[in-house]
Formats: C-alpha cells, sequence, structure tokens
C-alpha cells in the first residue's frame, strides 16, 4: 500500500467507505505507477463513466488514455497527498512527476463507487509554477 493521509482518522470511516478508499488507492497505483492494468481494472464497474477530456468511457476509454500517457511520458508516477472519502465517493489529492509539465502537476481526482466498484471519474489538473506569491506549498 502506497503512502498517503487521510483527511479523517480511519475510525470515522464505515467499513465500507474504508473498503472504496482501498479500492481506489489499489486501483490508482495498480493502473498509474506500476501500468498493470489488468489488476486495476478489476476494480471498475460494468459501466465506467468519464468526465475527463481527454479519455473516453469505458475501461477501453481508459487503456487507451493510460497507454497514451506511458508512451509519451515513461517515467510519469502520482504521489497520492491526502485521500477524502464520503460514502460513495473517494477524492485523491496527487502530485505528479515526470510528465508533460518540468515541475510536475497538482491535481484532486474524484471518483464514485458502486459496490465496490469505481463506476465513475472526475479530474482537474494544475501545473505547479516556478514560483508562488506566497510560502505555502500547493500540498
Amino acid at each position: 500500500m502506497i503512502g498517503y493521509t487521510c483527511a479523517s482518522p480511519d475510525e470515522r470511516y464505515t467499513q465500507q467507505e474504508r473498503r472504496n478508499r482501498d479500492v481506489v488507492l489499489d486501483f490508482y497505483d495498480a493502473g498509474v505507477n506500476r501500468r498493470d492494468y489488468a489488476a486495476a481494472f478489476r476494480h471498475l464497474g460494468d459501466r465506467y463513466i468519464q468526465h475527463n477530456p481527454n479519455a473516453s468511457d469505458g475501461a477501453a476509454g481508459l487503456r487507451e488514455f493510460f497507454a497514451g500517457i506511458e508512451k509519451q511520458y515513461p517515467k510519469f508516477r502520482v504521489e497520492i497527498k491526502r485521500v477524502f472519502v464520503e460514502g460513495d465517493m473517494v477524492a485523491l489529492h496527487v502530485r505528479s512527476f515526470d510528465g508533460p509539465t518540468i515541475n510536475g502537476e497538482a491535481g484532486v481526482d474524484i471518483f464514485r463507487l458502486e459496490a465496490g466498484k469505481i463506476v465513475e471519474h472526475w479530474n482537474v489538473i494544475q501545473p505547479i509554477p516556478d514560483s508562488l506569491p506566497h510560502a505555502n506549498t500547493m500540498f
């Protein structure tokens, strides 16, 4: 299991919320960082709705999207900074490395699950600038 910080203590989550969190973390690590698509895609529901404008719905669309990233950025990886869980929704606050921008990107991926399977995904991505107008980080 990869390291992360949950927004709430583990005991605040229901058993189903903890399972949902673990499904999303395994999916993300397998698909994005290890590129083990068979392991990742076992977490997808029969239907998978994609809201990323660069990926199509379904496992085939996701496979095509991942293949494109892998081809363009073979060293691309993502570090999970925070996990938010509420009911059937899991959100990850992440930092990417070795992708399309020099400093990496800050992002949020939001997943909706049904019966323990990922059925919907949204994300927002923001490049990390060279400097910030304050002493804070993006994480």
